[in-house]
């Protein structure tokens, strides 16, 4: 039986952060969550539009528990803020959705001065884990899923000029930015068991849905790829939510796991278990990442 909402587990007593869940893949995502029961924390830059994706869920689930709270992750500061107000309102945290992303922008600075897709895509939720994850009960039902991309395949890590600064191309400063995320989420498991800590870390991407992360691309991109190829290899949002859904609550996920569409090219289709390019198993590279991440956002990560 293929995973679903409507067939996974009740997550009933248990509280989970979606970041950037006022629309989109987050917004699927917490949705999912509130429907299973569980108190779902809205992490929002824009409080206005994750008050409305509150009202929303609410008038599809009355019962849902459900709450916003501010969380900009262009901001190492506003991480720590949210981590601060998490801990003096919640005791306890299972599921840590490490959703929130940005494609393809100009080139940007977050408020620390990395290049915008790294800092918000990853670095901001690499301090977000490491603030709250000692809050996260020792069970195999408390999860980090980490979202990734089809984009890692061609993503490169360029430790020579991890910000860009030298020479940006939105697409592979995204493509570095969604295999970063995939390598932190196997380092973290990696480092979770040699702790000897159950609580797992998992990845998992969407495949190719129309969200606005596409609000980037060229209008006339867009206008064509409406009218043409959009159609075969995009589904709908709901679909494309699946897959971190499955990483979070499916009871039979292992730490390390990747979970994607399983149609062509891993674009459309139902939710499994995905491939990694093996350039995103490289060990080294994962640790060096690790400790480059120490550096920049200032936190030594203990698991």
């Amino acid at each position: 039986m293929s995973f679903s909402v409507e067939n996974a587990p009740s997550q009933q007593g248990k509280t989970a952060i979606v970041t950037g869940s006022n629309t989109g893949l987050g917004y699927e995502t917490a949705l999912g969550l509130a429907k299973l029961g569980a108190t779902v924390i809205l992490a929002c830059r824009n409080l206005e539009k994750a008050e409305a994706a509150k009202t929303k869920i609410l008038s599809e689930v009355p019962s849902a528990a459900v709450s916003v709270m501010a969380l900009d992750l262009n901001s190492l500061d506003s991480v720590r803020q949210f981590a601060a107000d998490f801990r003096t309102q919640h005791q306890q945290l299972d599921l840590l959705i490490n959703n929130a992303g940005i494609m393809f922008p100009p080139y940007t600075q977050t408020a620390e001065g990395f290049e915008s897709q790294i800092g918000v895509n990853y670095l901001g939720h690499f301090l977000l884990t490491q603030l709250l994850i000692d809050l996260m009960p020792d069970t195999p039902d408390s999860r980090i899923v980490s979202l990734s991309s089809n984009a890692h395949k061609f993503g490169k890590l360029n430790f020579d000029d991890l910000q860009s600064e030298k020479n940006y191309s939105a697409t592979a400063a995204y493509g570095q930015s969604k295999l970063a995320c995939l390598m932190f989420a196997d380092e973290l498991q990696r480092r979770l068991a040699a702790s000897g800590k159950q609580k797992i870390s998992v990845a998992a991407h969407p495949g190719v849905a129309q969200t606005e992360l596409a609000r980037h691309m060229p209008g006339w991109l867009v206008w064509i790829m409406g009218f043409t190829v959009a159609p075969f290899i995009t589904h709908p949002v709901d679909q494309a939510a699946l897959p971190t859904l499955m990483a979070a609550i499916a009871s039979d996920v292992k730490g390390g796991e990747y979970f994607g569409p399983q149609g062509t090219a891993e674009m459309t289709g139902k939710p499994g278990r995905a491939e990694k390019a093996s350039h995103a198993l490289d060990q080294d590279a994962a640790t060096k990442l690790w400790q480059v991440s120490e550096q920049l956002t200032g936190e030594k990560f203990i698991v």
